[in-house]
């Protein structure tokens, strides 16, 4: 694995999402102050992390059996396993992955965490979806963009608000995707879980963490252009292809994947 680093420090005095993230997953890679933010949510928020972590094993193998055998990971979060490239690389050995992140300590466990198999690669850089030009300029030196790309985009966008422009972020990134690309996507939603809003709404905020929940009507602009394949835009238990149908329970995330036409 290689990877490049801004060389940024730890700010442990501060809650991040892919540290409460990855505590919500039974990680143990966090801080005080992330554990502090991850507690005070609903008991939902743990079992709604681990039904969208399901949806993505499934979605990145139904795209790795399809032939796909490059990803961009935006988002990453601590690495817990099986990672994407796991997942990938178990039906695809030669695929090739790329992560990134904006929190230097993903960094760090991915240096030790994100191996590749023997035939494959898997990079990564530290980076911001929200300067998307940057992390294009990383994967194109490691992914070959005239072939088909699978960009990732897990338990992200909420945490990018109106004012920073989410949908336009992730245009820049489809738009530099070749055609026969996907785009695999989920979003934090409380349209099932209503009388939460507040509740969680409030918790990050007191953890200085940016959220904006959507709807899903407000998911939906995230797929504009794209062939979104079946079943669609739907809560995350029921994304399925070739698997059991998971036990359809309530969700905290819409998800989907969509083709690049």
């Amino acid at each position: 694995m290689t990877s490049r680093s801004s060389a940024s420090r730890i700010d442990t005095s501060k809650a991040h999402p892919a540290r409460v993230y990855g505590w919500l997953l039974g990680g143990k890679d966090n801080y005080p102050v992330d554990q502090e933010v991850a507690e005070k949510l609903p008991p939902e928020a743990r079992l709604n992390a681990l039904r969208n972590r399901a949806f993505m094993h499934r979605a990145a193998a139904w795209l790795a059996g399809a032939g796909v055998d490059q990803f961009l990971d935006i988002g990453t979060g601590i690495p817990t396993e099986p990672n994407l490239h796991q997942i990938v690389q178990g039906i695809v050995p030669s695929a090739r992955v790329a992560y990134a992140d904006n929190d230097p300590i993903v960094l760090r466990h991915a240096e030790a965490l994100l191996v590749s198999s023997p035939e494959g690669a898997t990079d990564y850089i530290e980076a911001d979806v929200r300067r998307p030009a940057a992390i294009l300029d990383h994967a194109r030196t490691f992914l070959d963009f005239t072939r088909p790309v699978a960009l990732s985009m897990i338990a992200l966008m909420h945490f990018v608000t109106d004012e920073e422009h989410p949908y336009g972020l992730t245009r820049t990134l489809v738009d530099a995707l070749p055609s026969g690309s996907h785009l695999m996507f989920s979003h934090g939603t409380t349209d099932e879980h209503p009388h939460l809003v507040t509740s969680v709404t409030k918790t990050y905020r007191e953890g200085e963490i940016p959220l904006r929940m959507r709807t899903r009507a407000e998911v939906e602009p995230f797929f504009d252009g794209l062939e979104l394949l079946p079943p669609g835009l739907v809560t995350a238990t029921r994304w399925y292809k070739d698997t059991p149908a998971p036990a359809e329970e309530p969700s905290g995330f819409y998800v989907g994947v969509a083709r690049v036409p």
